[in-house]
């Protein structure tokens, strides 16, 4: 039987709407200059901070956390320091994103109808976005949230000439947490591994197997922090929200 075929027959076999979570904190952050999992944003480590985010939701039922071999330990004792006790494991990353995804995957130790799939350097995802990430997918076989661009989007080419213009309304800006039926997302990704094959979103494992993934609208503050520039703007939009609460 195939995955697609086994995936269908495990769909009818309706559980309850359990997520567990796998946050990715092993990149090499060359863009940062520094490890950006450990650094402060607003008195949390951001890696804890991510973690948090789905720890204070409802619906997801157990955390994987994946980092550098080297750095397990300390990430672990974070975990406990900051009281995350929905994480089951700490674990080791693999060469790319996609074996690193894997890895967190396979550690989930629940037995939960959903995964989510989640950068480590997007700490400030909203608990609306998550929950509707994980609702979607509970329906479908994958929802991912996006933003739209409102910029004008150009190709260049490797001399630096743009090469032409994208019709920004037909384009979108994908971001975490990705949520699929676990067994689902689980194939596609040792499907992909064991072919030697990376990506840098989840979603493309899946897509490539010819399963359709249905868009969840995304948030602006969700940013991925890549640059120092994107701790500054972080630290900005904590702020806003603290006023907003005030």
């Amino acid at each position: 039987m195939g995955l697609i075929e086994t995936y269908k027959r495990l769909k009818k076999e309706e559980k309850p709407l359990t997520c567990g979570a796998v946050v990715l904190g092993a990149g090499s952050a060359q863009r940062m200059g520094f490890d950006k999992m450990t650094v402060m944003l607003d008195r949390q480590p951001v890696l804890v901070r991510a973690v948090n985010a789905f720890q204070l939701s409802p619906l997801i039922e157990e955390i994987v956390v994946v980092t550098k071999t080297d750095r397990i330990e300390e990430i672990a004792d974070l975990c406990r320091q900051y009281n995350l006790t929905k994480v089951s494991a700490v674990v080791c990353g693999g060469k790319t994103r996609t074996e690193s995804a894997l890895a967190g995957v396979m550690a989930l130790k629940k037995d939960c109808r959903l995964t989510a799939i989640h950068d480590g350097a997007r700490p400030l995802v909203s608990q609306a976005l998550i929950e509707a990430c994980i609702r979607k997918a509970s329906i479908q076989y994958a929802a991912i949230p996006v933003v739209r661009s409102t910029d004008t989007l150009r190709g260049i080419d490797e001399k630096g000439a743009l090469t032409g213009i994208y019709d920004r309304d037909k384009i979108v800006r994908v971001q975490t947490p990705q949520v699929f039926q676990t067994e689902l997302v689980k194939g596609a990704l040792s499907d992909a591994v064991q072919k030697g094959l990376t990506f840098t979103d989840d979603a493309t494992a899946v897509e490539r197997l010819g399963m359709k993934i249905q868009a969840v609208e995304g948030e602006e503050d969700n940013l991925k922090l890549t640059t120092p520039q994107d701790l500054v703007i972080a630290q900005g939009i904590l702020e806003r929200r603290k006023g907003a609460v005030e």
